[in-house]
């Protein structure tokens, strides 16, 4: 189902099911009722296995599996901390709340918190007298079975620790999210409402609707808004909203218009808008490019100066930006055509994407020329007005290199590569 039928309720729910807890929780809950279910498949256990493995057999493998894992969880948890620290060290501080919803670190420390959990559980019942002697046949086979899922885990997490805090790695995990985004919301401009541009005419009677809250606007519940106004049946109620995801508001600030809607309707309709803290990748188009520009910048900080990061992200922005202005919306009408929303500001990607490279690489020639290449081919994009933010970009990271750059025949090199095309205007 496309994403943008699903109602910010459940969208809400599949994040909250990528929650580093929630996994970890879940194996816990697991392994203790692994541990308990070998007391009810007792009596089907054959009686030569239960005169073989008894109960002072097993405690020994539970004792070390649980020592064991508690001290892997531990040193896990400093690793992946540390791994995280560094990696928005390279890139952007932001990047921090991205690595933390990695699925393979989740499953790899759910397995050693369940399996010490496990462990612990199964010594407690055997300690307590709650096992009986014959119930240790199947503790055993439980604690193999555990002790291959740890290994199993422990294999995908070192291979997966090779990589985890490499700069690399981390523009994959950022431009993954960034192109999925971007995808989404050029498949539905308006989340599948229709498209608000200059020419839409907002009825003289419509409403102000007002923010509930201050902080930016994460997630537009299109679906659910849209359930609210067919099961009101209000007749030609319309919404205009002049906000998208990523926008910050204030709380009180009139975001929108409605019409056909009294002011208890229209408090509901701002209720659809998730305001909080921090952007995210849900709906933002603008957020993914903007934390691969951070990196940029922090590249070609003094401290580090490392032009060859900020070229790669360039090329990386400039892939993402093509495609996206390549790809189509989805065929047909909005989905939802009662609801009115702006597309998403080519002038606000494009400024995201390369402002702060424009200013912080001007006086590096080769940072200067690569930027120019890429808003050279995206003013030649398919969408007009992507290519025309492209253009007045150009024009001024041509001007903060002229001021920056020390040696003229650097200056004329940079004039030249735009193919005596000038962008200043």
């Amino acid at each position: 189902m496309d994403r943008f039928r699903l109602s910010a309720l459940v969208m809400g729910l599949l994040e909250f099911c990528r929650q580093l807890w929630l996994r970890v929780s879940l194996y816990a809950v697991i392994a203790v009722i692994a541990a308990a279910v070998a007391i009810l498949l007792e009596d089907r256990i054959p009686s030569g296995l239960r005169d073989r493995v008894t109960p002072e057999a097993v405690m020994p493998i539970l004792t070390i599996l649980a020592s064991g894992m508690l001290a892997v969880s531990t040193f896990s948890l400093n690793v992946m901390l540390t791994a995280h620290n560094a990696a928005a060290g390279k890139t952007t501080p932001r990047v921090y709340r991205v690595l933390l919803a990695d699925t393979t670190t989740h499953k790899a420390l759910a397995a050693f918190i369940g399996a010490f959990v496990y462990a612990l559980t199964a010594i407690i019942l055997f300690k307590a007298g709650i096992y009986p002697a014959a119930s240790s046949v199947l503790v055993l086979g439980f604690t193999v079975a555990v002790v291959v899922l740890v290994i199993v885990q422990l294999l995908r997490w070192i291979h997966h620790l090779s990589g985890m805090s490499s700069l690399d790695a981390t523009l994959d995990t950022i431009e993954t999210e960034a192109r999925g985004c971007l995808e989404r919301v050029r498949r539905h401009p308006a989340l599948g409402g229709s498209v608000m541009t200059a020419e839409t005419v907002i009825p003289t009677g419509a409403q102000p609707i007002h923010a509930t809250a201050t902080g930016h606007v994460q997630t537009i519940d299109t679906p659910r808004l849209h359930t609210m106004l067919a099961a009101r049946g209000a007749q030609g109620a319309l919404v205009y909203l002049r906000v998208r995801p990523g926008d910050y508001v204030v709380a009180g600030e009139t975001i929108g218009q409605a019409t056909g809607l009294d002011e208890a309707a229209r408090r509901t309709v701002a209720g659809h808008l998730v305001v909080a803290a921090h952007r995210n990748f849900a709906q933002d188009a603008s957020y993914g490019l903007l934390l691969l520009s951070e990196t940029s910048a922090r590249a070609l900080s003094p401290g580090i100066n490392d032009p060859g990061t900020a070229i790669a992200v360039i090329a990386r922005l400039e892939k993402l930006l093509l495609d996206w202005a390549h790809a189509t919306p989805a065929p047909g009408g909005p989905l939802f055509p009662q609801i009115f929303l702006p597309d998403a500001s080519r002038h606000a990607m494009i400024e995201n994407a390369f402002a702060q490279t424009a200013r912080d690489g001007a006086g590096q020639i080769e940072v200067a020329e690569r930027l120019r290449a890429a808003l050279l081919r995206l003013s030649g994009a398919p969408d007009p007005a992507l290519a025309e933010a492209a253009r007045a970009m150009a024009g001024r990271a041509l001007e903060h290199a002229e001021v920056t750059l020390r040696l003229d025949s650097e200056r004329a090199r940079l004039r030249a590569a735009g193919g005596g095309i000038s962008f200043l205007f």
